[in-house]
């Protein structure tokens, strides 16, 4: 789960195993699994950064 934050400064979670891609349209666009979509104020780099630690993270767990 990463922390990110809605365009209107609202925070939330959101579970990267849900993801199906980002994109920057000029903001940035979350897809998930299910074709909902959900506009950040993140950038697409950092949101990419945060998940990339989140997943190493869990990894780092089960070694």
């Amino acid at each position: 789960m990463i922390r990110l934050t809605r365009l209107n400064e609202r925070p939330f979670v959101l579970n990267v195993e849900h993801i199906q891609f980002v994109e920057e349209t000029p903001d940035t666009v979350i897809t998930l699994v299910n074709h909902d979509k959900v506009v950040v104020r993140e950038t697409v780099d950092e949101v990419v950064r945060r998940a990339v630690e989140y997943q190493r993270s869990v990894r780092s767990l089960g070694a």
